[in-house]
């Protein structure tokens, strides 16, 4: 009876390593190769059904604030690339495994400069040098067997599925949720090493979560939600700054400048 639990605790064992920058322990079950494959599988089926953005000055300005970042990302094995997706609704952005970076144009306008693009890029590269889509992956192959393990143990009782229903909502708010939360409040850290680092002032950061706070309005409880509050994340990042800052005055500054997507629309606004 104890052997699958031992099993698990074995895998689990065997895949611990540390978050690059925060030293957060983690546990990794997919290797980088593996993780890395399926990134760049994804990305060429959203970049397939998107309509990338064709204005140079626009793409120019995302290459070159992603590539200063990818440098001071330390991964010379992945295989960058940047891209622009034509959605002026979709304020978002995102970085699969490997170093595949897209950013939406609807949040070009919010990001406002070449330094608030940073803050974004330096956020989603983030994800990709945390390993969290393996890490994720990672934690549903445990949650999973869990369960399995679970129903063997209380098959033919007649609360089994009570306790598993009990289990499931268990696993989702008591621990996969609060890991998306610490996932994301991680990202803000290493996003704001990665813009310092690469010569953007990481005190832009607070703007421009200031800025999405008032496009988001209240939002949803932070209890039941995937990302910190909107409070919780500045107060975090008041905290990192002073960390921070040091990197930011010794690196070589990067100009910061109006985007291309900006000039358009107070140019628009004043016609």
């Amino acid at each position: 009876m104890q052997r699958p639990f031992g099993s698990i605790a074995l895998v689990a064992l065997l895949g611990c390593t540390t978050v690059p920058y925060t030293n957060r322990s983690q546990l990794l079950l997919l290797s980088t190769e593996e993780e890395n494959r399926r990134g760049a599988e994804v990305f060429q089926q959203v970049v397939a059904k998107s309509r990338l953005d064709g204005r140079e000055r626009v793409v120019r300005e995302v290459e070159v604030v992603g590539r200063r970042i990818a440098q001071v990302a330390n991964r010379p094995d992945y295989q960058w690339r940047f891209v622009v997706i034509d959605a002026p609704e979709t304020e978002n952005a995102f970085c699969l495994p490997g170093g595949k970076v897209a950013v939406y144009s609807g949040i070009l306008p919010l990001a406002q400069t070449t330094t608030g693009l940073a803050v974004v890029i330096g956020h989603e590269v983030a994800h990709a040098r945390a390993r969290y889509g393996a890490e994720r992956m990672s934690q549903g192959m445990v949650a999973e067997a869990g369960g399995m393990i679970l129903g063997r143990v209380l098959a033919g009782r007649p609360d089994a599925n009570a306790v598993m229903a009990a289990y499931g909502l268990g696993a989702q708010v008591g621990v996969l949720l609060p890991y998306s939360r610490a996932q994301e409040s991680e990202a803000d850290h290493i996003g704001l090493i990665l813009m310092a680092r690469a010569g953007y002032d990481p005190r832009a950061a607070l703007a421009f979560w200031q800025r999405m706070e008032r496009r988001a309005g209240s939002g949803s409880l932070e209890f039941l939600s995937t990302h910190p509050s909107h409070g919780t994340r500045e107060q975090q990042i008041r905290e990192w700054l002073p960390q921070v800052l040091p990197d930011y005055e010794a690196a070589p500054h990067a100009p910061d400048e109006p985007l291309a997507s900006r000039v358009r629309d107070e140019a628009r606004a004043s016609a």
